[in-house]
């Protein structure tokens, strides 16, 4: 029986690096926000996002995700609105995803918002990233062309580390490259893969 490996951290620790790593090591990645955004175009999905908030977010037909973030990270009640309509496709997804790849002693499911959503109960391990606090919105602002109160913002809707770390088996802190690939090494050799 495959066992499901959850990874997650902060929005800008690291995760994404950690799981490409993981992908290197020939372990199954499934990325939980990428596939989150290819179901939000799905009709279905999409009649959800409207009727709940609205067609103003859309530019004709097409959602505006921009538009979309900036509602449920100032409202954190469109956000529980939103995350009712996503997760329980999401889930389904990866339920799917992990007998297409039963064959597999592990497969990692990255998604940040691990906890919150609750899916760490369908997880058999769990693995936090971390990084400094400083280093984490450098990297956003980098990587989203956004200014640090809207990180702040996003930041604000996680769980924090602290959190995260006491629900967790293994914590990777992603600070330098070599240290973190010790690190992911540490982890296979204790599971054996």
């Amino acid at each position: 029986m495959t066992k499901i490996i959850g990874l997650t951290g902060g929005i800008g620790s690291g995760k994404t690096t950690i799981a490409n790593l993981f992908r290197e090591a020939n372990i199954p990645v499934y990325i939980a926000d990428d596939e989150a955004r290819k179901i939000m175009q799905s009709p279905e999905i999409i009649e959800e996002i409207k009727n709940t908030f609205g067609s103003e977010i859309f530019d004709d037909t097409i959602l505006n995700r921009e538009k979309l973030s900036q509602i449920v990270f100032n409202e954190p009640e469109k956000l529980k609105l939103l995350n009712a309509i996503i997760h329980p496709a999401v889930r389904k997804h990866f339920q799917n995803w992990v007998l297409n790849h039963e064959k597999y002693p592990f497969v990692i499911y990255e998604a940040a918002i691990l906890f919150e959503s609750g899916s760490y109960k369908n997880c058999d391990l769990i693995i936090t990233v971390t990084a400094p606090i400083e280093t984490r919105i450098e990297r956003v602002i980098q990587r989203d062309k956004t200014t640090r109160e809207q990180v702040l913002k996003r930041i604000n809707a996680q769980w924090d580390d602290t959190q995260r770390i006491s629900k967790s088996d293994f914590v990777i802190v992603n600070i330098d490259p070599k240290t973190t690939k010790l690190e992911i090494g540490k982890i296979l050799k204790i599971l054996n893969i």
